[in-house]
């Protein structure tokens, strides 16, 4: 069969994930309704897209950060395995990254029988962090190193005590905002690192190229993690933590686009909308262009 005709069988499903517990400015939770009611995702010309629920923090975890994102990430994976499990795509949308931990966990699971999961890391931030070296103390800068396995007991065990990620399956891209501590984690552990004036010099196709041989070797599958603040807030401002000098919508979406047709992307999540930021709904439309990238036409 053809990949690409495998891919256009799946329909591509739309989970909110109303994460902003593990940021400082929570009004990134309110980023999966406003991309609803903004329709990105249906004004682009996607077939085969639906939405799905928009998960919220239970009210009765709300008593730590901590509790929260363990308990929205709970529902987030195991909303994730199923839609996997029915063959369908799970595209993913926050919310500060925090619920990356559950997007990620979620596929694991289900990928875990056929071999180890392969993941691109899209972000100005490494977000590798764990309580012992956040000089913030901010979920948002952990989900990386979580998924490698290190940090919180509470975090690292969502779906499963193992770690979701191996190093040599993962690579990060645009990063260009960090600090010593989870610098120093990734180094050791072996991560691959584009850091932005590495894609300015070698060009982001060619680094794209790259990092899909990692993400592919060895792999039962790999996917996409986006967080919008990779994007130079110039042009896309309605992000939580922005920086500057980011990649441009248009040459992001022309390397997401080689994934169209491929059965071994699995999975996607485009984070750190933040709605009250955006101007004129530029960052809004910058998810929608995002999801466009991967969808058949």
């Amino acid at each position: 069969m053809n990949p690409a005709s495998v891919f256009s069988s799946r329909n591509i499903i739309v989970i909110g994930a109303a994460s902003g517990a593990g940021a400082p400015d929570a009004a990134t939770a309110e980023g999966p309704d406003a991309l609803r009611h903004y329709r990105v995702f249906h004004d682009t010309p996607l077939q085969h897209v639906e939405w799905d629920a928009i998960l919220r923090m239970p009210r009765e975890a709300q008593d730590t950060p901590l509790h929260a994102v363990r308990a929205l990430g709970e529902r987030l994976a195991a909303e994730v395995e199923r839609i996997l499990q029915t063959g369908n795509f799970p595209l993913v949308v926050g919310g500060d990254h925090s619920c990356a931990i559950g997007t990620w966990s979620g596929v694991h699971r289900v990928l875990a029988d056929r071999g180890p999961l392969g993941l691109i890391w899209i972000d100005a931030h490494m977000d590798s962090h764990t309580f012992a070296t956040t000089p913030s103390g901010q979920i948002h800068g952990m989900p990386l190193a979580v998924l490698l396995g290190h940090g919180e007991a509470a975090l690292t065990s969502i779906d499963g005590a193992e770690a979701k990620l191996l190093p040599e399956h993962v690579c990060l891209i645009g990063v260009r905002s960090y600090e010593a501590g989870e610098a120093a984690l990734l180094h050791r552990l072996g991560v691959r690192v584009f850091e932005m004036d590495e894609v300015r010099r070698r060009g982001l196709a060619t680094v794209f190229d790259e990092a899909l041989a990692i993400v592919r070797q060895g792999t039962a599958g790999f996917g996409v993690s986006v967080d919008l603040d990779a994007l130079d807030p110039e042009e896309e401002p309605g992000v939580g933590t922005p920086v500057p000098g980011g990649l441009r919508r248009a040459e992001l979406a022309a390397v997401l686009s080689r994934l169209r047709g491929d059965p071994g992307f699995v999975a996607m999540e485009i984070v750190e909308y933040n709605p009250r930021r955006d101007r004129g709904h530029a960052t809004a439309d910058a998810a929608g262009a995002l999801a466009g990238a991967i969808t058949p036409l």
